[in-house]
């Protein structure tokens, strides 16, 4: 079985000195690893080439068979640490809570802390349509919530067509 200890160490340090992060590690029982990545500034092919050669470099196919995936985690993947939320303040996004809420706002702000955090404190702003006393019609107003990712689903990119 991969020591999942020191395949996530090994793709830590073969990140030092750029602004990739780390998104999410696997490995199944059938030792298939999976490695997402992402950065403030994109990913690109020689980035996951560099880590699948230092996960090589580090792990003997020989001793121990695996198959090996690298790549950015997808524009309409979930947020899962908080470098993802970080990169993505000022863009729309979709939430959905545990309590069966869909919202759709501006991801407004993020607490501060590390990025690979799976804990993420954030601000959302929406738009709510408030009738007025003796208005004739509905007003949209801006609102701000305070959300915590453990109190939600999913929170992603929300695309616009």
């Amino acid at each position: 079985m991969i020591d999942k200890e020191l395949l996530k160490q090994t793709v830590i340090d073969s990140m030092s000195g750029t602004d990739l992060f780390p998104v999410d590690i696997t490995v199944s029982g059938d030792n298939d690893i999976i490695v997402e990545i992402d950065s403030a500034t994109g990913v690109d092919i020689e980035a996951c080439a560099a880590i699948t050669r230092a996960i090589e470099a580090a792990f003997d196919r020989d001793t121990e068979d695996y198959s090996l995936e690298v790549g950015s985690a997808g524009i309409t993947s979930p947020m899962k640490v908080r470098g993802q939320y970080d990169k993505n303040i000022g863009n729309d996004v979709e939430v959905l809570t545990r309590d069966g809420r869909k919202l759709h706002g501006v991801l407004s702000a993020v607490a501060e802390g590390e990025q690979c955090d799976t804990d993420v404190d954030f601000t959302l702003e929406v738009s709510v349509k408030v009738k007025e006393p003796g208005a004739k019609r509905p007003v949209t107003k801006a609102e701000t919530l305070s959300l915590n990712s453990k109190d939600c689903k999913y929170v992603k990119y929300d695309l616009k067509f």
